[in-house]
């Protein structure tokens, strides 16, 4: 009973991931969605594109399984904006203390299992990684071409960050990202709704 009641109070504490608001737009425009909808959101999508990872062995539950957990320490420590140079320079020693909080919630066996997931994903050096992080980079890069770059907008984004952020994207999938480039980038590139501070009109 001493187990079931750290796993219950740990899916008592995880709820609290749906009060963390990012700053992408859900498709009406209207609101932006937490990091709840991003989890489930991503990790659906990840199911249903699974066929186009570069690894075809890649074990679909794992892969989930990050997609789900990885924000969990934003309860802790926030939201960090991917284009926040000064919030990501202290992004990591935020959520690894957020880490050390709520897995260390769960049993010791439990805390182990999903910290070391956690751990992988932030690594993004095993195949499953590599595709959870094409999901978790290709989800809110759908919304904002869906809403015409209304997030690139506000908050002036240059390509240059775009392509920074998205260096090992291709890891994932090759062509996912090369469909995100062509279908949501580039268009908002022509839109002026991400400044193309490369000087190369690809």
């Amino acid at each position: 009973m001493d187990e079931l009641q750290k796993i219950v109070e740990f899916c008592k504490e995880i709820d609290k991931e749906k009060f963390i608001g990012r700053q992408t737009y859900l498709t009406g425009g209207e609101r932006k969605e937490n990091d709840a909808e991003h989890a489930w959101h991503s990790a659906l999508m990840a199911i249903l594109l699974s066929k186009y990872s570069n690894n075809q062995n890649i074990d679909i539950l794992k892969t989930v399984t990050m997609i789900l957990i990885h924000d969990i320490v934003e309860i802790d420590a926030g939201d960090t904006y991917a284009y926040d140079d000064t919030a990501k320079q202290t992004q990591r020693e935020r959520e690894e203390k957020a880490a050390d909080r709520i897995f260390g919630i769960l049993p010791p066996n439990m805390c182990e299992e999903y910290r070391s997931l956690w751990e992988e994903f932030e690594r993004n050096d095993t195949p499953e990684a590599n595709f959870a992080h094409i999901m978790d980079n290709f989800q809110p890069m759908m919304l904002n071409a869906h809403t015409n770059g209304k997030a690139w907008k506000e908050h002036q984004v240059v390509l240059s960050k775009i392509l920074a952020r998205n260096k090992d994207t291709h890891k994932g999938s090759e062509i996912l990202w090369e469909f995100g480039y062509e279908n949501f980038i580039k268009p908002n590139i022509a839109d002026g709704n991400i400044i193309d501070d490369t000087h190369t009109k690809s």
